[in-house]
């Protein structure tokens, strides 16, 4: 696999950074199997190299620094496109398997993956935390997030249905509880404002308040659940208004959380006082 980016001549030092943060992110989860997740990294971090080389295109003095990136973006690209076979394999090993296991077999299959955030650590955008489960087979969104109130937790949440809106062509609904902030005097309009943008994309949007809502999780119609602990504002606030991050998430550090990802088959087995023990 492709060497580290971070000890070679820096130019575009934020941006360089952010992908050589991504692509070793990819590389630790292509390690471990996880292949649908190291794919999105993958890409993710190509396209930031590709913006660094655009930058220095017209810089003759950097020829040497174009060409050492351009091969090792070459590199990453010819990785993901063999981890994407292997994805595409697995699919199909999966259907046969399914299709000759017992009934009994199949619905005591467990989907469950845990990924630790760790403080300060970038390429966990909603686009790699999410992407991978939206599709054009979800209809509808549930989203459950007790701080939805603020001004930027509200643009958070305008950012996760942007996403979602782009990659889910049959949606027809996204429905967020959260709770209600007195102080917060934009709170509703800033939703309503939202819905009515929604609508004219012919998606219903509809919020409701619980001021005992404690959990943060979000549920697709396809039976993924994704529960993060700090809810959509697990990211760091941004340093400035133009730096890299301010708006594309996947460059903006974290803070310290975990996200819990299962399949609603996942829970068939349990018991609801084991729900509410965890």
């Amino acid at each position: 696999m492709c060497g580290s980016l971070l000890g070679k001549p820096k130019y575009g030092e934020d941006m360089e950074s952010a992908a050589a943060a991504i692509l070793k992110r990819a590389v630790d989860m292509d390690k471990k199997e996880q292949y649908t997740v190291a794919l999105v990294l993958y890409h993710e971090g190509v396209q930031l190299l590709c913006n660094v080389m655009k930058e220095i295109k017209n810089d003759s003095t950097k020829a040497e620094k174009k060409e050492y990136l351009a091969r090792k973006a070459d590199e990453y690209v010819s990785r993901a496109e063999i981890i994407k076979k292997l994805i595409e394999k697995k699919k199909l090993d999966d259907v046969h398997k399914k299709s000759t296991e017992p009934e009994t077999k199949k619905s005591a299959e467990i989907h469950r993956e845990l990924i630790k955030i760790e403080s300060g650590s970038t390429g966990y955008g909603y686009t790699s935390v999410f992407g991978r489960f939206l599709d054009d087979n979800i209809t509808y969104v549930d989203i459950e997030d007790p701080y939805i109130r603020t001004s930027h937790q509200c643009q958070n949440l305008v950012r996760l249905c942007e996403l979602i809106v782009q990659k889910c062509r049959v949606l027809t609904r996204i429905s967020l509880l959260t709770t209600y902030e007195q102080q917060e005097a934009e709170q509703i309009s800033r939703l309503a404002e939202l819905k009515e943008s929604l609508a004219s994309r012919n998606i219903s949007f509809n919020f409701s308040f619980n001021e005992e809502l404690h959990d943060r999780q979000i549920t697709f119609s396809s039976g993924w659940v994704i529960k993060i602990g700090r809810g959509l504002d697990y990211f760091k606030p941004s340093k400035g208004r133009f730096v890299l991050g301010s708006c594309d998430l996947e460059l903006r550090p974290c803070r310290e959380t975990t996200i819990d990802i299962f399949h609603i088959s996942h829970l068939k087995g349990e018991t609801k006082s084991d729900e509410f023990n965890k």
